[in-house]
């Protein structure tokens, strides 16, 4: 068994496909899903400034190969980065929000387990995809949210980061970002 909170040295990395070209002035829609903090409305989030990160799937994935796929290994270390940043963040007036395709048990399981001090959101039915094109991959049968962070302010999308690689070092650039913004 691999260590989840930890990327081995030799993943492959993603590729920019285009699936996030259009993403930017997007607007975010009202979607009220399940989160390991009750439901959230995302357009009620997003209404300042919401840092939302997509995810494939964190804890232990129990899938052979998933080393393999670019972009799929990384979301518990990307989370625990958002975690740990997450002070930081507030700093910059924005919320934070996790959304994966996992089951709302599973996304409770892993919030509780991980301490997230933010909602991380179950998306079973892959309502953003269909709300907002957010990519998407298919493996042993499931279908997966490729993974991808938006910054949205006023309700709209500002920023993409796509793709996100490595996924551990994500948080750190949203703030780079976020504080290079507020700077000028």
């Amino acid at each position: 068994m691999s260590d989840v909170y930890a990327l081995p040295p030799d993943l492959p990395v993603p590729e920019d496909d285009g699936a996030c070209d259009g993403l930017v002035g997007k607007t975010i829609p009202s979607v009220v899903l399940e989160s390991s903090q009750g439901a959230v409305d995302l357009a009620e989030l997003a209404a300042e400034r919401l840092v939302l990160y997509v995810y494939p799937r964190a804890g232990r994935t129990e899938r052979l190969g998933w080393d393999a796929i670019p972009g799929a290994r990384g979301c518990t270390p990307q989370s625990c980065a958002f975690r740990d940043h997450a002070a930081e963040l507030r700093g910059l007036d924005a919320l934070v929000a996790g959304v994966s395709a996992q089951s709302l048990a599973e996304q409770v399981r892993f919030a509780e387990l991980n301490h997230m001090p933010f909602p991380i959101v179950s998306d079973e039915r892959l309502r953003l995809r269909d709300a907002l094109g957010f990519p998407t991959f298919e493996v042993d049968g499931d279908v997966l949210y490729k993974r991808v962070t938006v910054i949205a302010e006023r309700g709209s999308i500002v920023k993409v980061f796509y793709p996100v690689f490595p996924p551990d070092h994500n948080a750190a650039d949203v703030v780079a970002w976020l504080d290079e913004r507020a700077v000028g």
